[in-house]
């Protein structure tokens, strides 16, 4: 036999004598491989019931009892822990209502999204943005007037301009969130502001926006367009360009077409009558002066407004919301109701608007005489709040007719 052959004869034959001489070492590994594999699933199991159990805990302590009333919504919170903390709940706190979520949505089947998906991504952009009727506390030289008194100057300039209903709730909001970001502003900045953010929601919604001429003119030399520019970033940088709130009249918009929807392909197009839309857009407009307004998330203002000219089975179709959740701001809201059920509501025609697009376009009336004649007959006159409300300070914007 070769040299070679043997060495290869001798190559075969230790693999077996090897077995033979210690099996247990052969089956070691294997024995080994499996205990490690259920150490693996083991710490695998550990793992998942942390997290389930830290899951469960967060969703306990983001949504205390007072916020909910009690109703645990845990059912359609599926998005993680980090995103829910970075809401500050302590501002929610003075808001009225219970039921934060609604499940199922209301929204009708959509071809071009989840209606759910719709739904949810509403109800967090409204709880981002937050307003509180607290903020004259901030402002010792403010009352609840001027803001009223501002609020309806602005209506008028609206009205002068034609601009969007739309236009003047985004203005109305950017001032709000603005004041609760700032400390002791005067009185006399308070046009400043008020025109500013009627400036930068005009950029946001209108397709031509007024120029800032305009803006200033208005103000009859109380306000320049270096200020209104001025303003303008220090605003934007105080809210952190967070421009897009759901308004209230975006949520009446809203309601009113799921009320009205029949056709889902047309969802997209006004269903429902221009003379309902501005009825109780009037009374929007009215409640909106009031600074205990803020007391409520503007859905549920839009469904109580609702609920006065409609009922309360319309109201739970198109916003989900029950007579529990809606209540307290109903009752609030009955002798605004009452006062604007006074005053004759008329579609107005504008110049350059389509017919179909006039019930966007912001319109003013006589709302400080009405909000007098509802704080007059709801109570008496609260300390510091001046009666009749005096317009001193404000200037009225010209006529379309007066304008150069």
């Amino acid at each position: 036999m070769s040299r070679r052959s043997s060495r290869l004869q001798a190559k075969q034959q230790q693999p077996l004598s090897c077995q033979e001489e210690s099996p247990e070492e052969l089956q070691a590994p294997e024995h080994l491989q499996t205990r490690k594999r259920r150490t693996a699933e083991e710490i695998k199991k550990r793992e998942d019931g942390k997290i389930a159990k830290k899951h469960q805990y967060e969703i306990k302590s983001c949504w205390p009892p007072t916020i909910t009333g009690g109703v645990s919504p845990c059912i359609i919170i599926e998005t993680p822990h980090k995103e829910s903390v970075t809401t500050d709940f302590s501002r929610f706190k003075k808001y009225r209502f219970r039921n934060l979520f609604i499940n199922p949505s209301p929204l009708p089947e959509l071809n071009w999204g989840n209606s759910k998906d719709v739904w949810l991504n509403i109800l967090k952009k409204e709880n981002r943005y937050a307003h509180c009727k607290h903020f004259t506390s901030l402002h010792s030289s403010l009352q609840p007037h001027m803001r009223s008194i501002l609020l309806d100057w602005l209506l008028e300039v609206c009205e002068v301009y034609a601009l969007h209903r739309e236009t003047f709730y985004l203005a109305q909001d950017f001032f709000d969130r603005f004041m609760l970001t700032q400390k002791n502003i005067n009185k006399s900045m308070l046009q400043l502001i008020g025109i500013t953010s009627l400036f930068i929601a005009s950029k946001l919604e209108e397709i031509y926006a007024p120029k800032i001429q305009e803006f200033a003119y208005v103000t009859d030399g109380a306000c320049s367009e270096d200020d209104i520019i001025r303003m303008e970033l220090i605003m934007l940088k105080a809210l952190k360009w967070e421009l897009c709130p759901v308004t209230i009249i975006s949520w009446l918009n809203l309601y009113l077409q799921v009320d009205a929807l029949k056709d889902v392909p047309k969802v997209l197009l006004p269903q429902y009558s221009q003379e309902k839309f501005i009825q109780i857009a009037q009374l929007l407009d009215l409640c909106i002066l009031d600074v205990n307004s803020l007391d409520f998330q503007y859905r549920t203002l839009a469904a109580a407004a609702l609920c006065h000219y409609t009922s309360t089975e319309v109201v739970k179709k198109a916003s989900g919301l029950d007579w529990d959740s809606i209540s307290e701001c109903v009752e609030w809201m009955v002798p605004f109701a009452s006062v604007t059920r006074k005053v004759p509501v008329k579609l107005k025609n504008f110049k350059k608007v389509a017919v179909e697009d006039r019930h966007n376009i912001q319109t003013h009336t006589s709302y400080l005489d009405m909000l007098e004649e509802v704080n007059s007959g709801v109570a008496s006159t609260a300390p510091g709040q001046l009666s009749p409300v005096s317009t001193a300070g404000i200037i009225t914007p010209p006529k379309s007719t007066e304008k150069k």
